[in-house]
């Protein structure tokens, strides 16, 4: 059985801002795994805003190397597999990588489609949302412009000015559904003057408003829009600390550490009655693939990340406008 974990950059269509920064690339690590005669990849971001670089991911995963090998080799009771694989990476970057890598090696082992492995329904086209930038006002507005007939545009707030940048957006866009990420970019002092804005320009969702630990306010004020976690949650563990202040959650691979804890993430949320968004980092394809499973039971899709790129990898996934659909094994799963 063979590892690797390479680092592969891919550079965007066009500068890519949010509260925290810019950049024009993204920066991702493959996982494959090989048996011989079948090939298992998965596709995960390294997150500077979680102390994740690409260099430290690629270790984390080289790290488990002989306790993989013996699992593959040998059987499960001998190593690392899957299972035990939740137990030995903490959620993150590292450990997504992995996880969807056996998934997707289990599927061209078994002959059968990860969704069938996973218990979970076939996987049918969605409408994912498309990511307006972080910018003047007057930019936003032209891209807004320029995407106004997709049905759901996600804006990047967390300026000075955001007021004005979600009624730019607004009035460029007038037919879309409007949803807002603020990453972490506001505060107890604008948060209510923000939320007005939003809800003058008929935002319909806004993501984490409020730094992770900073968000106490949001239990105590009137919440116009309903608000989704986005770096405040990560895995079941992150649910008891969002009761009274989130309406939903945003499920990230890359965050929940993999598809495996990202669709138990998923059902016990259901079961403490927060709505589902599944989202994305800027990634390709092969990134958004598992991603599609958890996406079928969510109420907001956000998996644009590969229209963002100057070019997705071979196979990708297939996009018609914002209709994104599943992947095809020669991608993954």
């Amino acid at each position: 059985m063979e590892l690797s974990a390479t680092i592969e950059r891919w550079p965007l269509a066009a500068a890519f801002t949010i509260s925290r920064g810019s950049k024009t690339e993204a920066v991702v690590v493959v996982v494959e795994l090989r048996d011989g005669l079948h090939r298992g990849r998965g596709e995960a971001v390294p997150y500077a805003r979680y102390g994740e670089t690409p260099q430290g991911v690629v270790a984390a995963i080289e790290a488990l190397r002989q306790g993989l090998d013996q699992g593959l080799d040998q059987g499960v009771d001998q190593g690392l597999d899957r299972v035990a694989l939740q137990a030995a990476l903490p959620a993150g970057a590292a450990r997504n990588a992995l996880d969807c890598a056996f998934w997707d090696l289990a599927a061209k082992q078994a002959g059968r489609r990860a969704h069938e492995l996973a218990g979970v329904l076939a996987p049918k086209p969605l409408v994912t949302a498309y990511t307006i930038s972080l910018a003047r006002p007057a930019v936003m507005a032209e891209a807004a412009e320029r995407a106004a007939t997709r049905p759901l545009l996600k804006v990047k707030l967390g300026g000075g000015d955001d007021g004005a940048r979600i009624a730019a957006v607004r009035r460029a866009a007038p037919k879309a559904e409007l949803i807002v990420d603020a990453n972490e970019g506001w505060s107890a002092d604008n948060l209510e003057q923000n939320f007005a804005a939003c809800a003058a320009a008929g935002v319909t969702l806004i993501e984490q408003p409020l730094p992770e630990g900073s968000d106490a306010v949001l239990a105590r004020i009137e919440r116009p829009i309903p608000v989704c976690a986005d770096e405040s949650v990560h895995d079941r563990a992150s649910l008891d600390a969002l009761a009274g202040k989130y309406d939903a959650i945003n499920i990230k691979l890359d965050k929940t550490g993999g598809l495996t804890e990202a669709l138990a993430l998923a059902a016990a949320a259901e079961r403490r009655g927060f709505a589902i968004m599944v989202g994305c980092m800027v990634a390709t394809s092969l990134a958004m693939a598992p991603a599609m499973l958890v996406a079928q039971q969510a109420s907001v899709v956000d998996l644009d990340g590969p229209l963002l790129l100057a070019k997705d990898r071979p196979d990708g996934l297939r996009y018609v406008g914002s209709i994104a659909y599943p992947a095809e094994p020669a991608l993954w799963g």
